[in-house]
């Protein structure tokens, strides 16, 4: 049984730092596409980024590029967002998500890709 567990959630001022963790278990991680997505109240989930089952490909949406980073720890089957000079805009809840296989060969980022899901970890930027 797949599960996704994320940690590292809270409140910070625009301008601050987060750093998301995603625990696997009941699979291959390594094998895996994984992703963050993100849902804020009343706006449908947009991928945030992904990366690719050796860690050296990476996709990321306009609105995070320079301030996000996706990485991942393959022997400790865990996934992190590091999230750098946050704005207010990014306040959401943020899932990590796994792949069935592989990422796809386009960039988009959709859920649709991804199988299996965490229940989410609440990010809050004041301004």
């Amino acid at each position: 049984q797949v599960q996704l567990v994320e940690s590292g959630g809270g409140s910070v001022q625009a301008g601050g730092s987060l750093r998301l963790s995603c625990a696997a278990s009941g699979y291959t991680y390594s094998s895996r596409c994984m992703g963050w997505f993100r849902q804020a109240p009343g706006k449908e989930r947009e991928g945030v980024a992904r990366i690719n089952t050796g860690g050296d490909s990476t996709v990321y949406a306009d609105s995070v590029k320079g301030r996000f980073t996706i990485s991942r720890d393959n022997a400790k089957n865990t996934l992190y967002l590091q999230m750098n000079s946050l704005k207010p805009e990014d306040a959401a809840m943020y899932y990590c998500a796994a792949a069935a296989g592989g990422c796809p060969w386009w960039n988009t980022l959709r859920p649709r890709d991804f199988a299996y899901w965490g229940q989410g970890t609440q990010v809050t930027v004041s301004s």
